[in-house]
């Protein structure tokens, strides 16, 4: 049941909602500016991939402090992630939030997306009553969401006009005392090393599953040889290391090193890693490289490793500013059939080692 203006039914139930602001409208949900141990571990859960698609709040209209008709309103994603972020950076600011329909995603992939876009902040401004609960004509994007949102339109047909806010939620108490003014710096998204390792585990946890049984098969797989079949062992332990060590170079190195790797596209910085990691398990001889079979596990590894890297570098396109939509689809229109054409070969000629 969605939050109304009329009835207050999340009151009681959600422990970041701390009581009602009265309206015209009728009562709004006001919100803790706090977090709680459900919205840390909320918070921790969604980094690890845990019910992320779920993790959203009802959209419609929430109050921060004691606002009035006077105070700013500030428009979010139903993302919770996104919610939570906003509300604890207006701590100290009496304001509204108005929460559209994003369908749990995230301010920048749901513009992207089209769910953070024109119709739907037109849509909530008219079912939560915004006019009659404030006096001024103005509400406040997350600069993220201007992909999708036509200020002209918004104004057109709400008589509200759209003003962009910064890149940061942190930035927010600096925007409001400049008169709701961004400098330079918060309108400049930055994706700097912190940026990009709190993606990581969320990539390793949505993987992990499948390279699991990849690297049970492998196991499996490596107990093969031309005297029959026995029992892996350790060498079957070595190949599944080599499995996860490509898997979390491409997953975690990349991003870690991402400004420090060669070239734009993430394929080709996933694949770079991928020969770096090789060549360094072969000098430290965790890659056989004597003999024939030898050969062909290194052969095979450096065709595997850089495909696996490669393949887990590219998961990381929707959240970097390195790349475009239209650089994607040019990169991917390659750098896909390439990866598999790699793994294929690469794992026949690991297939073909064991008979060596």
């Amino acid at each position: 049941m969605a939050v109304s203006n009329a009835v207050l039914p999340a009151v009681g139930r959600k422990p970041w909602i701390v009581g009602a602001a009265s309206t015209p409208a009728g009562l709004v949900p006001r919100v803790s500016t706090h977090f709680n141990a459900a919205d840390r571990w909320g918070a921790v859960k969604v980094r690890l991939g845990l019910r992320r698609m779920r993790y959203a709040v009802e959209p419609g209209l929430y109050a921060v402090g004691s606002p009035t008709a006077e105070s700013p309103v500030f428009v979010s994603a139903n993302y919770k992630l996104s919610f939570d972020h906003l509300r604890r950076e207006l701590e100290g600011i009496n304001g509204w939030i108005m929460v559209i329909d994003t369908k749990g995603i995230n301010v920048w992939c749901a513009a992207g997306k089209g769910t953070f876009g024109t119709e739907e902040i037109i849509r909530r401004i008219e079912s939560t009553r915004l006019a009659e609960i404030v006096s001024h004509r103005q509400i406040i994007v997350p600069q993220l969401g201007a992909p999708g949102v036509a200020a002209h339109e918004v104004r057109r047909r709400s008589s509200l006009r759209v003003i962009y806010g910064p890149v940061r939620a942190r930035d927010i108490p600096e925007f409001l005392d400049a008169g709701m003014k961004t400098s330079p710096d918060m309108r400049r998204v930055l994706f700097n090393i912190g940026d990009r390792l709190v993606l990581i585990p969320l990539e390793l946890v949505m993987w992990g599953r499948y390279v699991f049984f990849i690297a049970i098969a492998l196991f499996l797989l490596a107990g093969l040889s031309r005297s029959g079949y026995a029992f892996p062992g350790m060498a079957g332990g070595r190949e599944v290391l080599l499995l996860f060590l490509a898997f979390i170079a491409g997953g975690a190195l990349v991003p870690a090193f991402l400004t420090w790797l060669p070239g734009r596209a993430l394929s080709w910085k996933g694949m770079t890693m991928g020969l770096l990691l090789v060549a360094v398990l072969v000098i430290i001889g965790l890659i056989p490289s004597s003999q024939t079979s030898g050969q062909l596990e290194t052969a095979a590894w450096v065709l595997l490793m850089p495909a696996i890297g490669a393949f887990m570098a590219m998961n990381f396109t929707g959240a970097t500013t390195y790349t475009s939509l239209s650089g994607v689809k040019k990169e991917m229109r390659f750098a896909v059939p390439s990866q598999i054409v790699a793994a294929t070969l690469g794992f026949a000629l690991w297939m073909i080692a064991r008979f060596f």
